[in-house]
């Protein structure tokens, strides 16, 4: 972490396809776990809460967080989510939705990280 700005533990479980897209301080609970085609920028944060949404993400397949975002929480990301840059995301996000904002405002859109997911993996 010291050298790189980017704390991920080896025991994350974390799915084929993942890719950093932009080097810089990325932090990852290690209770987190990550489906298939996880494309993430710089400056985000997965990370684990007390009180109402006690627990770690749990991130779908074919998502895309964006710079500067952070996650908490025992959320869900579905499907084919994508997560704008500064988005603060503690409540559940359904498949195919893009978030935006603090707090997050959810926008429905049918396949909403495709054009974000680069080198997918089948």
């Amino acid at each position: 972490m010291l050298s790189t700005g980017i704390q991920i533990p080896e025991n994350t479980k974390i799915g084929s396809g993942f890719r950093i897209v932009h080097f810089g301080h990325i932090v990852i609970n290690p209770a987190t776990i990550i489906g298939k085609n996880f494309n993430i920028s710089h400056g985000f944060t997965l990370g684990h809460a007390e009180g109402r949404q006690v627990g770690s993400p749990i991130i779908k397949d074919n998502v895309s967080i964006q710079t500067n975002a952070v996650v908490v929480g025992g959320v869900v990301i579905g499907n084919d989510a994508l997560i704008a840059p500064n988005a603060f995301v503690n409540f559940d996000v359904p498949d195919g939705a893009i978030v935006l904002g603090n707090s997050g405002k959810i926008i429905l859109k049918d396949k909403a990280s495709e054009k974000y997911i680069v080198y997918k993996v089948e």
